[in-house]
């Protein structure tokens, strides 16, 4: 799909896949909005194109920039995070089974448990802070693991290679969701995962008016079948959709280094506020895996999560104060954004799940955005002070 370059992501991020125009000249991708593809003869093909499901000038744009970004030959976008999901989770058949690290983002373990599962799949959710629980829970029937790394909303790292070592001894397939750190700070397949997903929507298109997912990988044969299911099914993006996220990753590398600086900030200003119980991040020394995440991130991304002091009286009474953060679900991008996971994004995790995993009502997750440190940092603490 896309040629390897030795170009760093910064250029990839505005060139690759974004050759000019060969009719126009245009040096931004058009929209291509037709549906349809002109045959010079039946079952001829006047170019790649037959029907904008299986192939769009667009969203073949997008695909080879996220490949190029994530140093893969192939790459296919899809309708949302969770449509990606659900094209991965095609890859199995009846009475396979599924390794998922067990602090996972509520859709996708709502769409195991409640939606797959209905299929003959089985699932179960482990603590792959080391490779114990995972050996423990492989069986011969075990075909994929699903990880995140960092998790949503803990911020748990998993060691990729390790995983993916253990994984390829028994002959399954690795899945990495890669969207806490997008393409800039991580790169899941030079660490030996089989496939990299993202939900789009978050840092890479990186301005909340776009909802998407997009998946890469090297292997030539999974790629075939995740192409086929891609037509098959169709939970494809729309050609503005593509557009809208080709826009938003030419400035990711700008974007990441200023998340990061903030987070920094916010984080250090938190550590030592007295209504504050504990800073979860990976950048910090205190974060239980912090010498993993130096060995496999570039950085550390603009996730915070922190404990208040008090109960879920004190958290609202934060949020509710909060002026700058937009108490708002999703993440990444360039407005900062602040929720309370136990009641929102994690909120169809099963109570008993989300005390066993510490997702508290004192828990509060921060996708730290690039405006000015200043103000972000009085916004806190005048809604601290009120909490």
């Amino acid at each position: 799909m896309t040629q390897s370059n030795n170009y760093k992501i910064g250029t990839n991020v505005i060139h690759a896949g974004q050759a000019a125009d060969k009719n126009t000249g245009a040096v931004i991708v058009p929209i291509s909005l037709s549906t349809t593809f002109l045959q010079p003869s039946p079952g001829v093909l006047h170019s790649e194109y037959d029907y904008s499901r299986s192939g769009n000038p667009t969203r073949k744009a997008f695909e080879e920039c996220i490949a190029a970004c994530e140093n893969a030959k192939y790459a296919l976008s899809f309708a949302s995070g969770l449509a990606t999901l659900t094209t991965i989770t095609h890859l199995l058949k009846s009475d396979d089974e599924v390794i998922s690290i067990d602090d996972v983002y509520g859709g996708t373990r709502r769409y195991f448990t409640r939606v797959a599962s209905n299929f003959g799949l089985k699932f179960s959710f482990v603590d792959l802070s080391t490779l114990d629980d995972l050996k423990n829970a492989f069986t011969d029937k075990t075909k994929l693991v699903w990880i995140e790394t960092p998790t949503n909303p803990l911020l748990k790292v998993a060691d990729i290679k390790a995983v993916a070592d253990f994984v390829h001894s028994r002959g399954a397939i690795l899945v990495v969701d890669n969207t806490f750190m997008s393409p800039y700070f991580q790169n899941p397949l030079d660490l030996g995962a089989d496939i990299v997903m993202h939900s789009v929507t978050k840092y890479i298109n990186g301005h909340s008016d776009c909802v998407m997912g997009v998946l890469a990988t090297n292997n030539d044969e999974l790629f075939a079948k995740l192409k086929f299911l891609q037509n098959s099914i169709g939970a494809v993006p729309s050609p503005f959709d593509c557009f809208l996220a080709i826009r938003g990753l030419k400035t990711l590398h700008v974007r990441m280094e200023a998340h990061q600086k903030n987070a920094f900030a916010i984080c250090n200003f938190l550590e030592k506020h007295p209504k504050v119980e504990r800073v979860i991040y990976p950048g910090l020394p205190s974060h239980p895996q912090h010498e993993l995440c130096k060995r496999q991130m570039k950085g550390f991304g603009g996730m915070v999560v922190f404990f208040v002091k008090g109960s879920i009286d004190q958290s609202r009474s934060f949020l509710e104060n909060i002026k700058l953060f937009a108490l708002a679900e999703s993440l990444g991008g360039v407005e900062s954004l602040i929720e309370l996971p136990s009641v929102m994004t994690h909120a169809s995790v099963p109570a008993e799940e989300r005390a066993k995993l510490g997702i508290s009502d004192t828990l509060i997750r921060l996708s730290v955005g690039i405006e000015d440190i200043n103000d972000l940092l009085a916004d806190i603490s005048q809604a601290l002070d009120k909490c």
